[in-house]
């Protein structure tokens, strides 16, 4: 069984389709998505359905992301966030202005039952931003954090790596597990860009929302494979360029 770790998605189902038969998905695979299912292209409301879908007959770890929480808001309050309706929310609201309300019940469920991080047996820890705890997630005090934090992802990035964990300067929040996934910021908007490494932390959101493509990888092996740039699969779409 292969445990793969799927990048922010952004409601591109044309690209996530095509990914999943690139990495050869079967049932026996453990498949765990980051967050952000929505918000960029306009197949918000057909990207959940089939991710609804693929959890009958796949192992799915569902992990919560900012994005997700915006449209869950959206749809409980209908009040509109300028800021969200500015980063792909606008996509994603005339999805479901366009599909059945039956969808939204649905869909609603689905958003409740995210997660905001997941740890596997191996201590390898997925999550869709950070977290700031010294003690590590369990301690956490605010629960966004979890999917809006950036600051895991800058340490990372900025870490001296000559530092060891046995170093006293070394990060308290990043001796707790053996690994962490993320996505969240992605390593590029205006190309292709592959999953990136900074300590012990892996970012693999390569900007599907923008000009990248989306990613899959192997958490054990780290190979990944990837879709095409997915505005190549939405050719009369913005997206969030």
């Amino acid at each position: 069984m292969r445990t793969l770790v799927i990048g922010d998605v952004h409601s591109g189902l044309r690209a996530l389709e095509q990914l999943l038969e690139r990495a050869k998905v079967s049932t026996t695979d453990h498949l765990i998505f980051l967050g952000d299912y929505v918000d960029a292209w306009s197949t918000a409301v057909e990207t959940v359905d089939f991710l609804m879908e693929l959890q009958k007959s796949h192992n799915c770890t569902f992990i919560r992301g900012n994005h997700d929480e915006l449209c869950r808001e959206w749809l409980l309050t209908k009040k509109e966030n300028p800021q969200w309706l500015a980063h792909g929310g606008a996509a994603t609201r005339d999805s479901y202005l366009a599909a059945q309300r039956e969808n939204w019940n649905k869909h609603l469920e689905f958003y409740a039952g995210l997660q905001n991080y997941y740890l596997d047996n191996d201590n390898r820890l997925y999550l869709h931003a950070g977290y700031t705890n010294l003690k590590g997630v369990e301690y956490e005090y605010f629960d966004q954090l979890f999917y809006w934090d950036r600051t895991l992802w800058e340490l990372a990035r900025a870490l001296d790596p000559k530092l060891t964990q046995t170093d006293s300067t070394y990060p308290k929040r990043l001796t707790h597990y053996r690994e962490v996934f993320i996505g969240h910021t992605p390593l590029s908007k205006t190309s292709t860009a592959i999953p990136q490494q900074g300590a012990n932390v892996w970012n693999v959101d390569t900007g599907a929302a923008f000009k990248g493509p989306l990613t899959i990888m192997d958490v054990e092996t780290k190979e990944f494979w990837q879709s095409d740039p997915v505005y190549t699969l939405y050719p009369d779409e913005p997206g969030r360029n």
